[in-house]
């Protein structure tokens, strides 16, 4: 039975290799390495917690920090060359560290491009509402909407490889239902919001706003395409979303 329990990996049970030489091996696979030193970073941050005075935070910027960095590297080369190119190898190359630093914060190719979209999500949020607090006037909702909606198009450079990125991940997103859950928000709290603008804003008689909103979000996310494509200019697309807004929120 203890040979049997030592010729398995510990973290996933399957069968090793026999060891021509040295030590015999621990762990089928550099993945179950990683999971297992992050396990025992785990089991260490909890002890250190338990000592740590109430109201001072634990040490856990630094690894925030790296994960960040390594995710940047993935919206780097999905924006340039694809996310096909984007392995753990030159992912690693891109952010200036070890492949094995790559492994030990996000285990595997998968979890790694996952954890990537997720973080790229709060970013380009965080920076919209950024944008959306210096409005001259915010009571102005045609304004605020019209500042939502201008987030799906490649404005900036920042905007123009944020939308390279997603679409990116949408097309990989077809064929794997991890990434396909990040972006099937059942919810559509985009949708919603640009809804709650348009019945706030007072909409033309008869507009349902679920509706208009659901056309407009979809719309603007095509455009944005389009321009980055060059099929279609920026001016081109702003004269056409103004026109679907005068439409929906007529001038009093």
């Amino acid at each position: 039975m203890r040979d049997e329990i030592r010729d398995r990996c510990r973290v996933c049970a399957a069968p090793l290799a026999v060891a021509a030489r040295g030590r015999p091996p621990l762990y089928c696979s550099r993945s179950c390495q990683a999971r297992a030193y992050r396990r025992r970073a785990g089991e260490r941050g909890g002890r250190e917690a338990a000592v740590t005075p109430a109201g001072e935070p634990a040490a856990g910027g630094a690894g925030e920090g790296r994960r960040r960095q390594i995710a940047e590297a993935v919206w780097r080369i999905a924006a340039q060359r694809g996310l096909e190119a984007a392995s753990m190898r030159e992912v690693a190359a891109e952010a200036g560290v070890s492949l094995r630093v790559v492994q030990y914060h996000f285990g595997s190719k998968h979890g790694l491009l996952v954890s990537a979209l997720h973080l790229l999500h709060e970013e380009n949020d965080r920076r919209a509402r950024a944008r959306m607090a210096v409005l001259p006037d915010p009571a102005d909702l045609r304004a605020v909407l019209g500042a939502v909606l201008n987030e799906f198009l490649p404005l900036d450079e920042q905007r123009r490889s944020a939308l390279r990125v997603f679409v990116a991940y949408y097309v990989r997103s077809l064929t794997d239902p991890a990434l396909a859950e990040v972006f099937l928000h059942a919810s559509q709290p985009v949708e919603q919001l640009v809804a709650g603008l348009i019945a706030q804003a007072g909409a033309a008689p008869g507009t349902d706003p679920g509706r208009e909103a659901d056309l407009l979000v979809s719309g603007v996310t095509g455009l944005g395409m389009d321009v980055l494509h060059g099929r279609r200019t920026l001016a081109d697309v702003r004269t056409t979303l103004d026109y679907h807004l005068d439409r929906i929120l007529p001038a009093r």
